[in-house]
C-alpha cells in the first residue's frame, strides 16, 4: 500500500469520519491509496470534495461544535495551505482541534518516482512552508519516511486533542506519499492518547469559599458551559447562589436568554458592585478601556487555558486560576458548594430577586426594542425576534456571523448558538453550518451573515457544496450593504468626526449590492429578497417548509437599515 493510502487507513482507525479536501498535483497518491483501500475492502474516512480550503476549514469547525470529534483537512501545497490559514486561526482561537494535512511540491527533480512533473512543481516550493500556519497550530511537521505515517498521525491527533485544543499541521511531500509500506497493523489501536485534563481539587474549593462569602459575585461567560451537563449545572449553580451571567460577545451560549441570571450583554454595571468575578472559558469578559473589576474584588479564570498563553497581550487581572475543561470546573464547582446550603441564606434569596427583577426589566426592553424595528427598513434585532420566533420548538442551532444579534433570541439549549470565532477570520458561518448539518442531519441549522460575510464565505463554492452533499440550511444574509462593523468601530473612536458626519463613510460602502438570490439559484436553491418588515415572518415560514418538502437550502437576502 502506497503511504498515502495507510494514512488515510489509519486516520479511520483513529475515528476520523472524513477528510475535507481541496486536491492538487500533489494528491495522486492520495487518490490511488483511496483506490487501493477501497479495492481491497478496507474503512476509510469519507473524502469530499470541497472547492474551497475556507469551505473545508469551516466545515470541519462545524463538524467539531456538532460531535466533539476531530476531523482531517487536506489541501494542495503552499497555495492551498494558504487558503486554509484563516480558518487555522480560527480554530487556534476557539480550542478546536483540527488535524491540517497539505501536500508539499516535490524536493526531486529527477530520478525518484514522484518526482516534480509539471511547472508548479518549482513555482509552489518554499523554505518554509510550515510558516504559513505555525503560528495557529500547536505542533507541526514535515513527514520524512513513510513508516513514519502511524506514529506521526497518532501524535498529531493526540495533540490536537490536548487541552488546550487546537489545529495541528502535518506537512506531505509527494515522493514520501509515493513510496508503498507493508501495511499490516495499520488499523491498530492509537499508540497514544490526549493527556486528560482535570480539575486541582484545592483550587476549586478556595473557589466554592469565596463564592460561599461574597456579597456580590458575577459569572462572565463567552464559549459557553460545555455540552448539556455543564449548561444545566450552570443553570442551577447561578439561580441557586443569585449570581447574575453576563455573555458579552458570546461565542456560544452559556444560560437559556430567558434565564433569571442571565444579564444584559454590558459588563459595566455589573462589574461596578461586583466583589467576586467568575470568568469561565473567556478570551476578552470585558474591554479594559470601558470596564474595569473594583480594586477589591477577587477574579477568576476557568477553562482550558485560563491565561491564554498563545496570546501576546492579554492582561487581565487574575486572582486564582483553574485550568480544565469548563464543563468540568462548572459539574465540580457545584458539588463543591453543595456543602455551603445556599437556600437557607435570606441575602442571597434577595440577591436572587434583585438581579431576576434586573434582568427581566432589561429583556423586556430588548423585545420591546426588537419588537419596535419592524418598520421598513426593518433593524437587525427584529429579523433575530422574527427568526427565534420561526424556530422555537425545533431542535435548531444558530450560527451568526455579523448578522442576528443574539439579544432578542429565546434560546435554551448548548447548541443553540455559535458567533463568529473573535479571531474574525470571516466567511465561517455559511460553511461552518454545513458542517454541524454534515454532522446532524436531523438538526434544523441557521446561518446567519452580513452581507460582507457572505462574499466573504466563497458562497459560489458554499453553495456548490450545499447541493453536492444534501446540506439543507436555512442562510440569512442580513443586508445593509456595508461593512457595519468597521463603521461602528470608525464612529466609536470618532464620534464626532468627519467620517461619522458622512452621508456615505470612506472604506465601508458595498454599493450597489449584488443579487443574492441569484447567486444561490444557481444551485438550485429557493431564494427570496425580503425588503419588508411585514414581509420577514411569512418569507421566513416559506423558507423553512421548502427545506423540510425538498431537502435543499433556502436563503433570505434581507434589507436591513445601515
Amino acid at each position: 500500500m502506497t503511504a498515502g493510502g495507510a494514512l488515510l487507513v489509519r486516520l479511520k482507525a483513529l475515528g476520523v469520519d472524513y477528510i475535507f479536501a481541496n486536491s492538487g498535483t500533489d494528491f495522486p497518491p492520495i487518490i490511488e491509496g483511496l483506490a487501493q483501500a477501497e479495492a481491497r475492502g478496507l474503512e476509510l474516512p469519507r473524502a469530499l470534495v470541497m472547492p474551497h480550503e475556507s469551505a473545508a476549514m469551516a466545515m470541519a469547525h462545524g463538524y467539531y461544535l456538532a460531535t466533539g470529534r476531530t476531523q482531517a483537512v487536506m489541501a494542495h501545497t503552499n497555495v492551498g495551505l494558504a487558503n486554509c490559514a484563516i480558518g487555522a486561526i480560527n480554530a487556534a482561537t476557539e480550542h478546536i482541534p483540527v488535524l491540517l494535512f497539505s501536500g508539499r511540491t516535490p524536493t526531486t527533480e529527477t530520478g525518484r518516482f514522484g518526482a516534480r512533473t509539471v511547472p508548479i512543481g518549482w513555482g509552489q516550493e518554499m523554505r518554509d512552508q510550515a510558516a504559513l500556519v505555525r503560528e495557529a497550530c500547536k505542533w507541526d511537521y514535515e513527514l520524512r519516511f513513510p513508516e513514519q505515517v502511524v506514529e506521526i498521525v497518532d501524535r498529531a491527533l493526540a495533540l490536537a486533542e490536548t487541552t488546550p485544543r487546537g489545529p495541528v499541521y502535518l506537512s506531505l511531500p509527494r515522493e514520501v506519499l509515493c513510496e508503498d509500506i507493508d501495511a499490516q497493523g495499520i488499523d491498530g489501536p492509537a499508540l497514544m492518547r490526549a493527556a486528560s485534563p482535570g480539575v486541582h481539587r484545592e483550587t476549586l474549593e478556595e473557589i466554592a469559599r469565596l463564592i460561599a462569602g461574597a456579597r456580590n459575585p458575577v459569572i462572565f461567560a463567552q464559549r459557553g458551559a460545555g455540552d448539556s451537563a455543564g449548561f444545566a449545572a450552570l443553570s442551577r449553580l447561578a439561580d441557586d447562589w443569585g449570581i447574575p451571567v453576563c455573555q458579552y460577545w458570546a461565542v456560544r451560549l452559556a444560560l437559556p436568554t430567558d434565564h433569571p441570571m442571565a444579564a444584559q450583554p454590558d459588563p459595566a454595571p455589573l462589574l461596578e458592585e461586583a466583589d467576586l468575578v467568575i470568568v469561565l472559558d473567556s478570551l476578552a469578559p470585558w474591554s479594559p478601556a470601558v470596564h474595569a473589576p473594583r480594586q477589591d474584588a477577587k477574579v477568576i479564570h476557568i477553562g482550558q487555558d485560563p491565561l491564554y498563553a498563545r496570546v501576546p497581550v492579554r492582561n487581565f487581572r487574575c486572582d486564582i486560576a483553574l485550568a480544565c475543561d469548563v464543563e468540568d470546573g462548572i459539574l465540580a464547582l457545584e458539588a463543591a458548594l453543595a456543602a455551603h446550603s445556599p437556600h437557607e441564606r435570606d441575602p442571597i434569596a434577595a440577591r436572587r430577586e434583585a438581579h431576576a427583577a434586573r434582568n427581566r426589566a432589561g429583556r423586556t426592553a430588548t423585545l420591546e426594542r426588537a419588537q419596535a424595528g419592524s418598520a421598513d427598513p426593518m433593524t437587525k434585532d427584529w429579523v433575530s425576534l422574527c427568526l427565534s420566533r420561526a424556530i422555537a420548538g425545533r431542535k435548531a442551532s444558530v450560527f451568526s456571523e455579523l448578522g442576528c444579534p443574539l439579544t432578542p433570541m429565546d434560546l435554551a439549549h448548548h447548541q443553540a448558538w455559535y458567533q463568529e470565532p473573535h479571531s474574525g477570520g470571516l466567511g465561517w458561518s455559511f460553511p461552518a453550518a454545513l458542517g454541524m448539518k454534515l454532522a446532524d442531519p436531523s438538526r434544523l441549522v441557521v446561518a446567519t451573515m452580513g452581507d460582507g460575510s457572505y462574499m466573504f464565505s466563497n458562497p459560489v463554492a458554499c453553495h456548490q457544496i450545499a447541493e453536492a452533499l444534501d446540506l439543507p440550511i436555512l442562510l440569512l444574509i442580513v443586508n445593509n450593504a456595508e461593512w457595519g462593523a468597521v463603521r461602528q468601530s470608525v464612529a466609536g473612536l470618532y464620534p464626532d468626526g468627519h467620517a461619522a458626519r458622512a452621508n456615505r463613510m470612506p472604506l465601508t460602502q458595498l454599493s450597489p449590492a449584488p443579487d443574492f438570490t441569484l447567486v444561490a439559484r444557481a444551485s438550485r436553491a429557493h431564494a427570496e429578497r425580503v425588503e419588508s418588515g411585514e414581509a420577514l415572518p411569512g418569507a421566513l415560514a416559506r423558507a423553512l417548509a421548502h427545506i423540510e418538502t425538498t431537502g435543499t437550502l433556502a436563503l433570505l437576502d434581507i434589507r436591513v437599515r445601515p
